[in-house]
């Protein structure tokens, strides 16, 4: 394969990856039954009039499997810390401890893991579509290496195969997430 081909089969496949870290990351925030630190961690809280993910402003540990405890490294910023969370869609009420703030994380009803599983499935599809745009957008760069004759026929062939496979890997990667995400939520 072309040197041209393959840096374009590289990028492609370095902005999978990234598709579907994005979408771990979103999925991770998504609150199921059980307390996990990337349901808040990447909140945003007004820290001095600059919006700051928490995971920067605190430690975040999970003692139990319903509870979180966010312990700001900056004691004054723990109204702020409270206020982004009660601002937030997580429906959990912070409670200031001293110096820490504890979440409790309720059990789901059925109506709100209804409203998650669908909002799994949208994120899902989303990251999906991603995926596939950037196999769109990688064989059109082949296409047009073709026409200049800087690669040929087979070669466009070949690459355009090999970008097939790697999406199918990451549209499998993204499956795996959601079914992981709809577990847990099932289970929660």
């Amino acid at each position: 394969m072309a040197t041209g081909a393959r840096a374009v089969l590289q990028d492609a496949e370095e902005h999978m990856k990234k598709a579907i870290d994005v979408l771990h990351q979103t999925l991770a925030s998504v609150r199921g039954g059980r307390a996990v630190p990337g349901m808040v961690e990447n909140l945003r809280v007004d820290y001095y009039g600059v919006p700051t993910p928490l995971k920067q402003l605190a430690h975040i540990t999970v003692p139990e499997p319903k509870t979180l405890v966010i312990q700001p490294w900056d004691a004054s910023c723990l109204k702020a810390v409270e206020k982004a969370i009660a601002d937030s869609d997580l429906a959990v009420a912070p409670v200031i401890d001293g110096k820490i703030l504890r979440l409790v994380i309720p059990a789901l009803t059925r109506e709100r893991r209804e409203e998650l599983a669908k909002i799994v499935k949208k994120v899902t599809e989303d990251g999906r579509v991603a995926v596939r745009s950037i196999r769109r957008e990688a064989n059109e760069k082949v296409e047009r290496l073709e026409k200049e004759k800087q690669i040929t026929e087979d070669e466009r062939f070949q690459f355009q195969d090999n970008v097939q496979k790697l999406t199918d890997r990451y549209i499998q990667s993204a499956d795996q997430a959601q079914s992981a995400k709809e577990k847990e939520l099932i289970q929660g």
